[in-house]
């Protein structure tokens, strides 16, 4: 594509027929790229559907075991690029957790200073091989999987179908140095058995594993599992931004925080009124810097509803950012559970339950509540038995979490919705949140 002078808008191979349209829709795409299927996804059936619905010209091609097939659009109307997009070079797509997902612009100089600081910190060149298991839709992907690799000159491994032993088979046969990936991936190849007598991971240098919220039990057990491995939280958006440990951070910083910001990021904490927070203070994080995206494509006014007067992107995270510059990573301003009036950070929660024995994985979410407005609920996928909300609250005292930020409510899932990034869709957990025949506590 980038040959052609095309400009690149990729979406995840997980992506329903309707949003597939919608993003054609917005974009005005004149060509819709795709394998006929992927394991089970008759991905060629989603193309087609949406290339008719999608209300203007749309060509199809579509690769499959024999080669490809090339469906001309119907004569329609091009679409002109807005002027903010006059530098695109690529558009990402959110994988929002609510809505429709936002059309995020990059451009050349957007995406180099992405992968000029991530190649600097991490010491990446044509030598280390880049390993890869997020997909290629994702930002994720394309910003430190495909681009990062044509940037630095080094191999780019991939992985199509996620397992965790081949994973680690994967690496090691191929002396790979690098990879970003989602929290799932780093807790199953924790998880993962490895028999061999080398050490897990051994020839990766660097683990940068953000998406959604790390506990610090991961932390300290990919540490220890991983002897040959840095291993940090990375913190970023689709729209750009990018913090991260380095390996001379203190042990403190590196196990509770997000780290620091690369070069030329500037990142501050604003209040409710919109003033800059001092340090140590919750607020809401911004940022501008020259890794930060350009716009919203087809969608101005949301993009100025969304910058400050001086520039800044508004992330929508909730942090404190510490007297050495380290961003901590308390919630989202729309996870935040109101109870009783106060405003309480669900990231804590989880991060004092996410190491229960019972735990695989867990959401912490409001419940609805007449008295109070809304409880403290933990949506949990046990990992064997099933813990009781009496373990949980025991379990979360334990480690110094206030009585009044205990779970009040437990409800228990056979899956939790993801997203392709990796993150909970915490809006369709509610549902369950509110549904009955789940154990809750004592109204307080």
């Amino acid at each position: 594509m980038l040959r052609l002078g095309a400009i690149p808008a990729s979406l995840p191979t997980r992506t329903d027929t309707e949003t597939v349209a919608y993003a054609a829709r917005l974009t005005g795409a004149r060509a819709l790229v795709s394998l006929e299927r992927h394991g089970t996804a008759q991905l060629g059936d989603i193309a087609r559907e949406a290339a008719l619905t999608c209300g203007h010209g749309l060509g199809v091609f579509l690769f499959d075991e024999s080669g490809g097939t090339w469906r001309m659009a119907p004569t329609g109307q091009r679409t002109s690029l807005p002027a903010s997009a006059a530098d695109l070079a690529h558009i990402m797509f959110t994988s929002s957790t609510t809505g429709r997902p936002k059309a995020v612009m990059h451009s050349d100089n957007t995406l180099t200073a992405l992968n000029i600081g991530f190649a600097e910190r991490f010491s990446l060149g044509p030598d280390t091989p880049i390993f890869l298991a997020s997909p290629l839709g994702h930002s994720i992907g394309a910003v430190h999987g495909t681009r990062l690799s044509l940037h630095t000159g080094a191999p780019l491994v991939l992985q199509d179908v996620w397992n965790p032993e081949r994973a680690l088979e994967t690496i090691e046969a191929f002396g790979c140095a690098f990879t970003v990936a989602a929290t799932p991936f780093l807790k199953d190849l924790v998880d993962a058995s490895w028999p061999r007598p080398t050490p897990k991971l051994a020839p990766l240098r660097s683990f940068l594993c953000g998406g959604a919220q790390v506990p610090p039990s991961l932390m300290e057990a990919a540490q220890a599992g991983f002897p040959n491995t840095f291993v940090t939280v990375l913190w970023g958006m689709t729209e750009g931004g990018l913090v991260t440990c380095v390996r001379e951070s203190p042990r403190e910083k590196l196990m509770n925080t997000a780290g620091f910001g690369l070069p030329g990021l500037e990142l501050r904490c604003l209040s409710t009124t919109g003033d800059i927070l001092p340090a140590g203070e919750e607020g809401e994080l911004v940022m501008r810097g020259p890794g930060v995206f350009t716009g919203y494509f087809g969608q101005q006014d949301l993009y100025e509803s969304e910058i400050t007067d001086d520039g800044f992107f508004r992330t929508g995270d909730l942090a404190r950012i510490d007297a050495d510059g380290y961003v901590h990573i308390t919630g989202r301003l729309k996870d935040l559970i109101i109870r009783g009036g106060v405003n309480i950070s669900p990231a804590p929660i989880e991060n004092a339950l996410a190491d229960h024995p019972g735990v695989n994985a867990v959401a912490v979410i409001g419940h609805p509540d007449e008295r109070l407005g809304e409880r403290i609920c933990a949506v949990v996928l046990p990992d064997g038995e099933a813990p009781s909300l009496k373990d949980l609250i025991a379990h979360a005292q334990a480690r110094r979490l206030p009585k009044h930020h205990c779970p009040e409510v437990l409800r228990i899932v056979d899956s939790m919705p993801m997203t392709p990034a990796g993150k909970i869709r915490k809006a369709d957990l509610r549902a369950v949140a509110a549904g009955d025949g789940a154990v809750s506590g004592e109204p307080a």
